[in-house]
């Protein structure tokens, strides 16, 4: 029987998995010659040290968030989408769209049509797998990333023909107009020291909204309730009267407009413009985010901002320490979603038996320690003459 608390799950085992990928990450480091111990101070330096580190790791967050809460919900349903790639490559096209088609008066307004436009393109394109998983038994991860590249070569055949700029060789839309720039960190936190090149906007509270979102949709709503018994026992939901074909549906749907959403900050925030890589690598990142945070939202919002620190930190470290290459923070991190996530179960067992044997201990020293009830008459083997008297 488990008797493991709920803290250990959501924080110890997470934390003890990243302290055993960051040991491994050292003896890498060991291994080209260079101190981990310095290169753990580069890498917390470059990502905290100061407003410009602060600026690129909350960035990376926003992405991660998004992504990472796309497979939760995904994850909730008991479906692997691994799918955000092309999800979020099609929201970014979404957004593309929604900025330059239509003359928007404001920041705001634009904003709020391009996390719609977003959201709607990226749930479409996972509408497709998640029909083909209810009604045709076809499997979500083999679906899902084949529609990355599907997604990937349409975009591709999108940026060259029909969004190009007249005139210009580069892969890319037009830029979008000033009235739809969002305001970067510098505009609404510069007393923190945030300078005007900073990436993060302001698309990161959109995504904290999305973690608010998402908690109240699992965990306080009807259909959360459905989805939740849906991912425990579909025989069960079945029979509670829950339709699969409508959770599966619903459940992709949501995942993939969450996914999509993140071109709000990518394409909308920093690059003002849609791109060919707009999404590098963050709907995979996302899978790791949502199996470290399991899948929960603040445990999501605490693995993206793990991730987002790994991705700029790396990236001062591969600056500060040239032996280090790019190549060699690549493994750092996959170290990190390899403990994470496929060795999860490395750390889950000892605890779990842990925990299981500290509880019969308490067991066994509480019933030690209880008084013995005085024995009954009634219930000795004393005569009933005796037991009268």
């Amino acid at each position: 029987m488990d008797k493991m608390p709920k803290w250990a799950d959501v924080i110890l085992i997470p934390l003890i998995s990243v302290i055993l990928a960051l040991l491994v990450s050292g003896l890498v480091v060991i291994f080209i010659g260079e101190s981990p111990i310095e290169a753990m101070q580069i890498m917390v330096r470059g990502a905290f040290g100061n407003a410009y580190g602060w600026g690129y790791t909350l960035f990376y967050t926003t992405n991660f968030i998004f992504t990472g809460l796309a497979v939760a919900v995904a994850f909730h349903a008991k479906m692997f989408n691994i799918g955000g790639e092309g999800q979020a490559a099609l929201g970014g096209l979404g957004v593309a769209i929604i900025c330059l088609t239509i003359p928007w008066p404001h920041w705001s307004v634009a904003l709020l049509a391009a996390v719609i436009g977003s959201a709607v393109l990226g749930a479409a394109w996972a509408a497709i797998p998640a029909y083909l998983q209810a009604k045709r038994g076809s499997h979500i991860v083999i679906t899902t990333i084949m529609f990355n590249f599907i997604a990937s070569a349409l975009l591709v055949y999108l940026l060259v023909n029909v969004f190009r700029v007249p005139g210009s060789m580069a892969p890319e839309t037009a830029r979008f107009p000033e009235a739809v720039h969002l305001p970067n960190a510098s505009q609404f936190a510069g007393f923190l020291g945030f300078r005007p090149s900073t990436p993060l906007n302001v698309s990161f509270f959109v995504a904290l909204l999305a973690c608010v979102f998402v908690w109240l949709l699992i965990w306080r709503t009807r259909l959360g309730y459905e989805i939740r018994a849906f991912g425990h026992s579909e025989t069960a939901a079945v029979y509670a009267g829950i339709h699969p074909v409508k959770i599966v549906m619903i459940s992709m749907l949501i995942s993939g407009g969450l996914a999509g959403m993140m071109a709000t900050n990518s394409v909308m925030g920093e690059a003002e413009r849609l791109v060919i890589d707009n999404v590098q690598g963050a709907g995979f990142v996302g899978i790791a985010v949502a199996l470290m945070g399991r899948s929960h939202p603040v445990g999501v919002f605490l693995a993206a901002l793990l991730f987002g620190a790994l991705y700029q930190g790396g990236a001062e470290l591969e600056f500060e320490m040239p032996a280090v290459s790019r190549e060699m923070i690549v493994v750092i991190q996959a170290l990190v979603i390899l403990f994470t996530g496929a060795l999860d179960n490395m750390v889950r067992m000892p605890m779990e038996a842990f925990f299981l044997a500290r509880h019969r201990r308490q067991e066994a020293a509480a019933a030690a320690a209880a008084p013995n009830p005085k024995p009954d008459a009634a219930h000795t083997g004393a005569p009933a003459a005796q037991r009268e008297e």
